[in-house]
């Protein structure tokens, strides 16, 4: 029984807003709707210099970052003004993506969202997909951002060093050859008092990752550039720009959003996508959604 409330609390989330993958722990989501306070309530001053450390929330509303439609900037609702500049390579990779969300949207049986099987969502990708409570921690050489979706983390250099240079497969970092990685390479450089521009390269190909939840591609030649602005003591801007020859014949702005500072006491609450629950929610109610239903019940 009390295995079964648990599903019937997380089912409307996991699968009719983005399949059975997406489970939530227990009580999570009575508490999406109220996360926690900006800090302490003190007044709003200036921002500390070269420091992005704390916990922000999007500024104006908890779920101001889960882009369901799209990245935040552009969302994929069909209107001509949010059409991409596909090359034509990645208008055919955009085609061959069966999304649950988005202007070509299919039933969830005939989905191929690899994110829907649990494989990592990866980067940039991450920063598109229920982005809530965020963390950063930061100390002289580097920033550590993690995500509540999935207890996911990555990792931005600040000490100086040198972008890697991308090649076949990879990526060559201070003379050392290294493979692609789900969150690729990143390096920061403060160009003011405030503002943290970051440059990421590196990451996994088009047939690992997606860069929203409408089936929109991005490839391994990307180069996604961030800047983090403080604007305040409680306040910080997090634009995104991505440039991928690959799949797109311009550079162009995913993602502008304003975040808070909230509360530093805050206990995250726990996202996951759970292969296991997903299985149950199959075996014990099939997919109402697709027409298909277990015989059993």
């Amino acid at each position: 029984m009390a295995r079964r409330l648990l599903l019937a609390t997380t089912v409307p989330i996991a699968v009719f807003a983005t399949l059975a993958g997406l489970v939530i722990s227990t009580g999570a989501q009575a508490q999406t709707g109220q996360q926690s306070p900006e800090a302490g309530g003190s007044p709003i001053g200036p921002a500390p210099r070269h420091d992005l450390s704390g916990t922000w929330t999007p500024a104006n509303r908890p779920g101001g970052g889960i882009q369901a439609n799209g990245v935040q900037a552009v969302p994929n609702d069909g209107r001509p003004e949010h059409a991409l500049p596909y090359t034509p390579y990645g208008l055919e990779v955009y085609e061959s993506h069966k999304p649950l969300e988005g202007v070509d949207a299919v039933l969830p049986a005939f989905h191929n969202d690899p994110r829907n099987k649990c494989e990592p969502l990866g980067f940039p990708r991450m920063n598109h997909y229920n982005v809530r409570m965020t963390q950063f921690f930061q100390n002289p050489y580097k920033l550590a951002i993690l995500y509540e979706y999935d207890n996911k983390w990555r990792n931005i250099w600040i000490d100086g060093r040198e972008l890697p240079e991308v090649v076949d497969g990879g990526v060559i970092a201070g003379g050392t050859y290294k493979a692609t990685k789900w969150y690729g390479y990143s390096v920061g450089e403060w160009i003011d008092d405030y503002t943290l521009v970051v440059r990421t390269v590196g990451t996994m190909p088009e047939d690992r990752i997606w860069l929203d939840s409408t089936g929109r591609p991005i490839s391994d030649a990307v180069t996604v550039e961030e800047t983090f602005r403080r604007v305040d003591s409680d306040h910080m801007e997090w634009t995104e720009t991505i440039d991928d020859p690959k799949i797109y014949t311009e550079p162009w702005m995913t993602m502008k959003i304003l975040f808070k500072l909230a509360d530093p006491h805050t206990d995250i609450i726990e996202m996951y996508c759970s292969p296991v629950e997903m299985e149950y929610y199959y075996e014990s109610f099939g997919n109402a959604a697709s027409g298909i239903e277990n015989d059993e019940n």
